[in-house]
């Protein structure tokens, strides 16, 4: 039986990752685009209920049909799963996006919180990025992580994923053929150089910049952040459940009358 893949991602639909990803996925099952109408790049995990969420066609570099949305990734994956593609889907595959999405970044990343949305609602997720060297300018080759996701994907068609697991890949930013393989990894950890940037506006009125350097992290074995540092492909399983299960029985210890 044919496999139905929802593709989203959130650079927004007309992002070349987007389409570099739809058309591998095209040799796996038949794909389904619905993804942001904007950049939606550090949004997190959002969902819209204040207001109406439209959506319109759009056509794709190569002349394919996708459709957008003005919500968020995460918004995109609950309107394709709920219910505006009246045929459910076997896979959510998301991104490619245009930066590694390594250690504490799952929490802002919508590449990875769209991954998220669908493991909420019952169907497998898998979020893929490369990673880009600092100030990286003009075209991105997307055949190594093309390829990354294919591998990733055919081994979730294969094996399954556990209940409320989703798979986020990271590529490091080689090439194809010095890419040394793939390793399964637990979250590093991300170090942010970030700071506050206050600025007055013609009026003399204050505002701000949330702005830094970018992001490093510490290449542990073992970890995303030292899979790339080494040449590797990451996939780090990742699970819903945030409960810090170390920390349950000192809790339970304190006073709660």
């Amino acid at each position: 039986m044919t496999k139905r893949i929802l593709v989203t991602n959130d650079d927004g639909v007309l992002a070349p990752g987007l389409l570099a990803l739809a058309k591998e996925m095209r040799n796996l099952g038949e794909v389904t685009i619905l993804a942001p109408d904007r950049n939606w790049s550090g949004g997190g995990h959002v969902k819209t209920l204040d207001r109406a969420l439209r959506v319109r066609e759009f056509r794709l570099e190569d002349g394919s049909q996708a459709f957008a949305s003005d919500g968020a990734p995460s918004d995109c994956v609950s309107l394709a799963l709920l219910g505006y593609f009246k045929e459910k889907f076997d896979l959510v595959v998301s991104g490619i996006n245009a930066g590694a999405n390594l250690g504490h970044d799952v929490t802002y990343s919508g590449t990875v919180t769209a991954a998220m949305e669908a493991v909420i609602t019952g169907v497998p997720g898998v979020a893929v990025s490369l990673e880009l060297s600092e100030g990286h300018i003009g075209p991105i080759d997307y055949s190594a992580s093309t390829y990354a996701a294919r591998v990733a994907v055919e081994n979730v068609f294969a094996h399954g994923l556990p209940e409320d697991t989703l798979l986020n890949v990271n590529i490091p930013f080689l090439k194809k053929e010095e890419i040394k393989g793939f390793r399964v990894t637990r979250q590093g950890l991300r170090v942010y150089h970030s700071r506050l940037d206050e600025r007055l506006d013609p009026r003399n009125r204050p505002y701000y910049w949330i702005g830094g350097d970018a992001p490093t992290g510490v290449p542990e074995s073992g970890t995303d952040v030292g899979a790339l540092s080494e040449g590797y492909v990451s996939v780090s399983p990742l699970q819903l459940d945030l409960t810090a299960y170390r920390a349950l029985s000192d809790v339970s210890t304190w006073e709660w009358k």
